[in-house]
């Protein structure tokens, strides 16, 4: 009986071939393994802007499918797992929060889920939390407000809030603990805005609801380049990115959601702009190519570093 020689045994067997003889002994495998490492920290410039993107949290999740399509079928989940070459048992969340240094200012998009999460990754990244002039929040989800306050301790000693009037009126009117913590206590603190509204010059805010009711995300414009910071308006590379009609359990009204990834992945891709997804694999900054009904997410390298 043969045995079967697939391409990759063989080629397997050819490459071991000159080095069969050289081995000396058996290895040591005296190093411990030391388990998964993803960098904390991200920077790159656009114009005069230095963006950072900040990994404040990951955790694997199971069960996907109960997330991400709730209204397509397990074939066609299982079919976009296949061709993105991912598992479809679990993922990985990633929890992206970005700090944009304009030049005359520090500004913090969202803040994690945790206080802990938030200051360990700007330290990495070189800053401390009482440099941080202004917070933006995008919308007011606990993995987004999480690391405004400790107790009656805010985070950012300096800094001033803004976030927008609809997404804080309603959650203000809401009952909402995590709200009751974490914002109203700097409620004083804070400047509501309207799509169109710039917190800073060259950060614009830009309307995208459905996630939640007030979401929003954000341009940066600086010496002719651009970037959106779509925050949650897509959860997944995969399953929101190239499904943007998929549903996904953690938009408030799916239908505006879905409309909302179809509007504004379809500017930045006919823009051919980069973009930072506020869950995407760290770390979370690429360019969308269209693909079928959607787009696939091609990582930035170093278009952004020279």
């Amino acid at each position: 009986m043969h045995a079967t020689l697939t391409r990759r045994s063989a080629l397997l067997a050819a490459a071991s071939l000159p080095f069969a003889a050289a081995l000396p002994r058996a290895a040591r495998a005296a190093a411990p393994l030391q388990g998964v490492s993803i960098a904390p920290f991200h920077r790159v410039k656009l114009g005069d802007f230095e963006v950072t993107t900040l990994l404040s949290g990951t955790r694997i999740v199971e069960a996907p499918h109960t997330i991400f399509g709730t209204n397509a079928s397990d074939a066609d989940f299982a079919a976009a797992a296949e061709a993105g070459f991912i598992p479809t048992d679990a993922t990985r969340f990633y929890f992206t929060p970005v700090l944009v240094n304009t030049g005359a200012e520090l500004v913090l998009f969202d803040t994690g889920n945790t206080v802990a999460d938030i200051t360990g990754a700007l330290a990495a990244a070189g800053i401390s939390p009482d440099q941080v002039d202004t917070v933006v929040i995008t919308h007011m989800h606990g993995d987004h407000i999480g690391g405004l306050i400790d107790g009656a301790t805010p985070t950012f000693a300096n800094a001033r809030y803004v976030t927008g009037a609809v997404e804080h009126n309603f959650w203000a009117a809401a009952g909402n603990a995590g709200f009751d913590a974490k914002v109203r206590p700097l409620n004083d603190k804070f400047s509501f805005i309207d799509a169109g509204a710039s917190p800073v010059p060259g950060i614009t805010a830009i309307d995208a609801p459905g996630h939640t009711v007030g979401h929003m995300a954000y341009m940066l414009e600086s010496a002719g380049h651009a970037m959106v910071l779509i925050a949650d308006a897509a959860n997944h590379y995969v399953w929101s990115l190239q499904q943007p009609d998929w549903e996904v359990r953690f938009d408030a009204d799916k239908a505006t959601a879905a409309a909302t990834r179809r509007s504004l992945l379809g500017m930045i891709a006919a823009d051919r702009l980069p973009f930072v997804g506020y869950h995407m694999p760290f770390p979370a900054l690429g360019y969308l190519e269209p693909l079928g009904a959607g787009w696939r997410m091609v990582p930035a390298s170093y278009q952004l570093t020279l």
